[in-house]
């Protein structure tokens, strides 16, 4: 199965709280009026110049081993070496939200404008992490649909530069799922562009399979240590849609 998904930007607009956690700025505190213009401004170009489209591809285990290998720097032991193995699917995925905004954060900052420059990146990124989890949202779909998911299971993503996953890894991620097909290449420094991009592989599988501790080495050079948050979502209840009565 290979699968392009035209997303809504409607759908990976990025909350204010979002945003400015990103930036220091904790949930319990009210911003000044300022930044929550500064935040609006960034939202209403993001919407406007945003458009956002990914991919998925099926991969098997024994395919992945080699793409997750890659150049062969991976850490020496990562999350992912354990959890693979005990994975029911993969799909790989990338994403992107086009480069007209990040011509429009280029603009900003050659003139000067660097608040308004800094907080549309921050909103940018934001949307196209979102645009990550619209992406998981349809994989699981996909997944109900074909009857295989339960209360038990649930989806993770991961992505080169994380979570011991070198970021030379993306050379034989492109190899396999040639997202240049929905405008993404890949620089000699494995750098995307568009900037805001992302790519990785979805593992979907027991939920007891992702619930791994944040003590590997490389941790400690982590800044915010997200996985917790991530992995504390995925005990939440996450029934198929037709469970649900809908979103």
């Amino acid at each position: 199965m290979r699968k392009r998904f035209e997303i809504s930007v409607e759908d990976i607009e990025p909350q204010m709280d979002e945003v400015l956690k990103t930036q220091g700025i904790p949930s319990d505190k009210s911003p000044p009026e300022k930044v929550k213009s500064l935040f609006q401004e960034s939202k209403d170009i993001f919407l406007k110049y945003s458009e956002p489209v990914g991919i998925i591809s099926d991969i098997s285990v024994f395919e992945f081993e080699t793409v997750y290998r890659g150049e062969g720097l991976n850490e020496k032991e990562t999350p992912l070496d354990e959890i693979l193995n005990k994975a029911d699917n993969l799909v790989l995925f990338a994403l992107t939200i086009g480069e007209r905004v990040s011509e429009k954060i280029r603009e900003l900052f050659k003139t000067n404008d660097f608040a308004l420059g800094c907080m549309l990146d921050s909103v940018a990124s934001a949307g196209t992490d979102k645009g990550g989890d619209v992406l998981e949202e349809n994989f699981f779909n996909l997944l109900s649909k074909k009857g295989k998911v339960n209360l038990q299971k649930c989806i993770l993503r991961f992505s080169p530069g994380y979570c011991g996953w070198h970021m030379s890894g993306q050379k034989k991620l492109f190899e396999f799922l040639n997202p240049e097909d929905i405008g993404i290449n890949l620089t000699d420094g494995f750098l995307m562009i568009p900037l805001k991009s992302i790519s990785g592989v979805i593992v979907f599988g027991d939920k007891e399979i992702f619930n791994f501790d944040d003590n590997y080495p490389f941790c400690s050079e982590c800044t915010t240590h997200e996985c917790k948050d991530r992995i504390r979502k995925l005990f939440r209840d996450l029934r198929p849609e037709k469970e649900k009565g809908g979103r």
